[in-house]
């Protein structure tokens, strides 16, 4: 059988210098990259993941951690921008999805699993614990958060506060002032930030013009089409008549549109609806939109993770913020 060191052999390079070449990593000329892609070829040899490990002493795969209790659109555009980069550069991508049990989280936590299987991490909105974050110092690997600031680690996000006052504003211009907000989750335990950091924008916005938010227009909604629909029919069941809604994502929004149709409610000539996100699917349901672009976000991750891995970790904490701006579509209107 054909192996590494035949095909170091054949080019007269060392063992590791084929790993690399074959992997895609830098440290290679493109000549011989190309000379040993060639002879690999005609040997027949095919690198496996746990031996192009031994001469590197990494594993050519970065993980990718998101909380699946919230899985969706954003989660999986996150990872399409990381993986977009990583598997240019020859690395695969490991998912790993935990939720706030506690044993889900030790089960992806546990670090000298990780040391093993990967070179790095990046992290997707999921706020750590101090005893998590020194775990992952102590890991001695790079790791990047997408969402949330968590001290001690880079990171990049998009100013939720701001988007919330963007969303609302939009709303007042358009002369609207009973404006309920469609967000939060009261059962979370991991103090997961985007939802209250985005009600602080709603309730700031609210303010400068002399309008006290009223607590029944505000209604839970974790990050799902399902939780917008019962977020609807939780503020149609208190009897309230907001001429519009702040939706804490696209896909509350999209749940709000259709539970107020489904009620007779005509969008957006008896209510105007906003969300965030620019989701793959807001144009179909004409959803105005605080847009930012999420699978960008996860490039800007992994390139990160790239650069220290071909640098060393620096031990930076930077805080990368990602622009966001207004879509106007067919979703927002005056009131009537």
């Amino acid at each position: 059988m054909t192996g590494i060191v035949d095909v170091a052999a054949r080019a007269g390079v060392s063992v590791a210098t084929v790993s690399r070449a074959l992997r895609g990593l830098p440290g290679v000329s493109d000549a011989t990259r190309e000379q040993v892609r060639k002879i690999a070829a005609e040997l027949g040899y095919v690198a496996s993941p746990s031996a192009a490990a031994l001469p590197t002493g990494r594993t050519g795969a970065v993980g990718v951690v998101s909380p699946v209790a919230r899985g969706g659109w954003y989660f999986t555009a996150v990872s399409q921008g990381a993986q977009e980069v990583l598997n240019a550069q020859g690395y695969d991508v490991l998912r790993y999805d935990v939720s706030d049990v506690a044993t889900n989280r030790y089960r992806v936590f546990d670090m000298q699993l990780l040391r093993k299987r990967v070179d790095a991490l990046l992290i997707t909105s999921l706020p750590l614990t101090p005893d998590e974050v020194e775990a992952l110092h102590a890991m001695n690997r790079p790791v990047m958060v997408v969402g949330p600031i968590v001290p001690g680690l880079p990171s990049v996000r998009i100013d939720d506060v701001a988007v919330g006052r963007i969303a609302t504003e939009h709303l007042i211009k358009l002369g609207h002032r009973d404006i309920a907000f469609a967000g939060g989750d009261p059962d979370d335990r991991l103090g997961f930030p985007v939802s209250p950091d985005r009600r602080i924008g709603y309730v700031e916005a609210l303010r400068e013009v002399g309008v006290e938010p009223d607590p029944d227009l505000t209604v839970p909604a974790v990050f799902t089409v399902e939780a917008g629909v019962a977020a609807f029919a939780e503020l149609w069941e208190r009897r309230v008549k907001p001429t519009a809604v702040f939706a804490v994502s696209d896909e509350v929004a999209m749940g709000v549109m259709y539970e107020a149709n489904r009620r007779g409610l005509r969008i957006p000539e008896d209510l105007s609806v906003v969300g965030v996100d620019d989701h793959d699917m807001s144009w179909l349901f004409g959803l105005t939109t605080v847009a930012q672009d999420v699978r960008e976000e996860g490039r800007i991750a992994a390139r990160t993770l790239l650069e220290q891995l071909t640098a060393g970790i620096n031990g930076e904490t930077s805080v990368t913020t990602v622009e966001t701006k207004l879509v106007v579509r067919s979703s927002t209107a005056p009131p009537a």
